[in-house]
């Protein structure tokens, strides 16, 4: 039985990934189209000091917006901020200390952000980790659900007065959440989010990215019902070659190189799904999606069960130390 569970996740989250790369095979990444100036917008991005964080952040700023990136490197951060300035001298992009595996860190990095004084129109839900070996968190929840998951529900609900103030009607703020099409995949057990009685790094990236989508959703029923300018989308990048598959086993790794040149998509291609749901104007006021390729498309059947999404939120809220709301 132990053996089931422990290769179960590995089996579905591998035939998902065949099924994207046939996808991939037979239709191109689509093309982004124009998009408007962000003048005045500012913007934060987790994770985007690399791969398709950074080539979020760079395009946003490119628009005009401010971006703000968030990350755990401070070397990477300032890295990316410098590359960003010298293709334009005139982008405003920074970097500021963020670690998802860190309750506290998250608090502090809402602390400094809110300090500066600036409004918040796009929050980019982008940083993730994925296949790591069984570890725990700073606060000790298992590392794909507390970072990939935890941490950016602990954020996004901190900056929320932040993002309710700074949109308006016809000018929505947006959270844009990363997540993939693992979670079509992903089995969510309430009795147990941690994964303990049966650990699988497969199983618990792809539950952390299904629950990305319920919280997308369940974000977004509570700002429709409150009628606040904030709109909530989900987006899947597709398979793309960036440091996440760094952690596969060896002989995985060395079948997935020649496959990743012919079939995956570069890191800007990966990030123009995150880009268009933060900037395009036909989305404007647009919330409540999981976004595939630059469409709409059908997420997990689960994600639309308003039971399972609002116990998950309940549960969330308890394991970061928020009030319900």
């Amino acid at each position: 039985m132990w053996l089931l569970s422990f290769i179960l996740p590995i089996l579905r989250l591998y035939l998902v990934g065949v099924k994207v790369l046939l996808y991939q095979l037979f239709n191109k990444s689509f093309t982004l189209p124009v998009l408007p100036t962000q003048n005045g917008r500012v913007a934060i991005v987790t994770g985007g000091a690399r791969g398709m964080g950074y080539e979020t952040a760079r395009h946003l700023a490119s628009l005009g917006m401010h971006v703000v990136i968030a990350g755990n490197s401070e070397e990477e951060g300032l890295q990316a901020v410098k590359k960003i300035h010298e293709e334009g001298s005139e982008v405003k992009v920074e970097f500021l200390f963020l670690d998802l595996c860190s309750l506290k860190s998250v608090r502090q990095f809402v602390h400094r952000f809110k300090a500066r004084a600036l409004p918040l129109h796009v929050l980019v839900n982008n940083a993730g980790i994925m296949l790591v070996p069984e570890g725990k968190t700073e606060d000790g929840f298992e590392l794909h659900f507390g970072l990939n998951y935890l941490g950016h529900f602990l954020l996004t609900n901190l900056l929320l007065d932040k993002l309710k103030r700074s949109g308006r009607h016809g000018a929505c703020s947006r959270v844009v959440t990363m997540s993939s099409a693992t979670h079509y995949v992903g089995i969510l057990n309430m009795e147990d989010l941690q994964g303990r009685s049966c650990y699988s790094a497969h199983g618990a990236y792809s539950q952390s990215k299904l629950a990305l989508v319920l919280f997308t959703y369940h974000l977004q029923e509570k700002l429709t019902a409150g009628g606040f300018p904030v709109t909530s989308n989900a987006v899947d990048p597709g398979m793309v070659d960036t440091d996440l598959y760094n952690n596969l086993c060896i002989p995985a790794q060395a079948a997935k190189k020649p496959v990743a040149k012919m079939l995956f998509r570069i890191p800007a291609e990966g990030a123009s799904t995150s880009i268009l749901a933060a900037t395009a104007s036909q989305l404007e006021g647009v919330g409540g999606c999981y976004f595939y390729n630059g469409e709409r498309t059908e997420s997990a059947d689960m994600t639309y069960d308003h039971n399972v999404r609002a116990e998950l939120w309940k549960q969330s809220c308890a394991l970061v130390g928020l009030r319900e709301i």
